[in-house]
């Protein structure tokens, strides 16, 4: 069983029951946007409608159970439970009774297209400026008489070692740097 209440300003409010849970959802919104917020709440088993009454703040949701009544606060999206009691001059609002399936379509998204593959892209050309000189793969730049590179997987580099102690290179048979005498271990 399930229930919308249109708020009059965007907003709606759909509750259902759900055996022991009442799912309540706000949805407000206009063209191009929509917000939504749901939340359940233990109340047990209604055993009449709900009803809503409007207040300044928002609106006041009691849903009457076999345990008593259960008082929901709505202000813009945010849900609560509240202690409110009625006052004689309250005029509560009987909601539209809604399928299920409705209230569940109603917050459903439109399917997605799949993606269209996209085409591999080219190669980056070097970039230059002046002196200086960027390429990408490898990773490399060159500014005057200095050059960096970083991606470059050859051999050598590969195999390349140094020293812990003063950094200077090593071979990857040697036993102590040349450098310093470090044992490289």
């Amino acid at each position: 069983m399930a229930y919308v209440f249109e708020l009059g300003t965007g907003q709606r409010v759909y509750l259902e029951d759900r055996g022991m849970q009442t799912v309540v959802t706000v949805s407000s919104g206009g063209p191009g946007q929509q917000q939504q917020s749901s939340s359940s709440i233990q109340t047990g088993k209604w055993t009449s409608p709900p009803e809503l009454l409007q207040t300044p703040n928002g609106a006041v949701i009691k849903i009457t159970t076999a345990r008593g009544e259960h008082h929901i606060q709505i202000q813009g999206n945010s849900i609560g439970v509240t202690s409110r009691s009625s006052g004689g001059g309250d005029r509560w609002m009987q909601g539209q009774q809604v399928s299920s399936t409705s209230v569940s379509s109603s917050f459903s998204m439109p399917s997605m297209q799949p993606m269209k593959p996209m085409e591999p892209m080219n190669p980056m050309e070097p970039m230059k400026m002046g002196d200086m000189e960027m390429s990408a793969n490898p990773m490399q730049m060159r500014m005057g008489n200095m050059e960096m590179r970083m991606g470059s997987a050859t051999q050598t580099q590969v195999n390349r070692r140094f020293c812990s102690q003063c950094g200077a290179p090593v071979e990857p048979s040697d036993r102590f740097c040349s450098s310093c005498g470090h044992h490289l271990g």
